[in-house]
């Protein structure tokens, strides 16, 4: 049993979940210190509301605090944001870019009648003689 969870844990999809939740952890923190630290302060010296938090209306004595859920739709957005424009958007850039360069002209044509690879150019079949177009 304990040859089985040996297994189970050293399969490749387990260990790259595993990395893959401690680097998501990681870049969590990096994005939230972006929101905290520079984009919510330039979003309060321009709108000049540092925190919506205080932000109350009460109904028969109920508090609703809807200035709590300001404050976390706002930053549900500058977090959405930063990681569109600073992750997915150069992601795909490189994808597209590598895409691009995986895409090479062939240099070899197939004979139909042997199957063998035989180059562009070649008017006949090095291997079986046969007339290629």
């Amino acid at each position: 049993m304990l040859k089985e969870f040996k297994q189970f844990l050293l399969r490749g999809n387990v260990v790259d979940l595993a990395v893959g939740v401690v680097v998501g952890a990681a870049f969590g923190s990096i994005v939230t210190a972006l929101v905290t630290d520079l984009l919510t302060p330039l979003i309060a010296a321009i709108v000049k509301v540092p925190d919506f938090g205080g932000l109350i209306f009460t109904v028969n004595g109920s508090k609703f605090m809807y200035g709590h859920f300001i404050n976390a739709f706002v930053s549900f957005l500058l977090v959405a944001g930063s990681v569109f424009f600073f992750v997915v958007k150069p992601m795909n850039i490189l994808i597209t870019q590598s895409k691009k360069e995986e895409h090479i002209e062939p240099t070899s044509k197939k004979c139909a009648e042997c199957l063998s690879d035989i180059p562009l150019g070649a008017k006949r079949c090095a291997h079986c003689a046969q007339m290629v177009g």
